[in-house]
């Protein structure tokens, strides 16, 4: 199981790193989606993936006896899917502004020239 979500993290960040070397505004972000898609997916998987126990200490122990998922992960990676997405939606804005100032929405094209100063 670790071996596949590995590739698919790999998979995930290559397509994503491809992608934001485009010079078009909205495969750069795409690329961005897929960049933390993958990270959260690696943060994941190195936090352990196992349905044997619950992550709760018994009462009198001091440790967790036998394996578990790691709770620690799955927290980062809720926080990393809102902070995400608020940047995601505050690009979105500045990519909308940049195509409507420079009306074009390839990067070596845009021409600020025109407008006022």
């Amino acid at each position: 199981m670790h071996l596949l979500l590995s590739l698919i993290t790999g998979m995930l960040v290559a397509a994503g790193i491809y992608l934001m070397l485009e010079r078009h505004l909205l495969r750069i972000l795409f690329g961005f989606i897929l960049l933390s898609n993958g990270i959260n997916l690696a943060i994941l998987t190195a936090g352990r993936l196992s349905k044997e126990a619950l992550p709760i200490i018994p009462p009198g122990a001091v440790t967790l006896d036998g394996s578990f998922a790691n709770p620690l992960s799955q927290a980062l990676i809720l926080t990393a899917i809102v902070i995400g997405f608020g940047v995601l939606i505050f690009c979105l804005s500045l990519t909308y502004r940049a195509v409507n100032d420079s009306g074009s929405a390839d990067a070596d094209h845009m021409d600020w020239s025109e407008k006022g100063e």
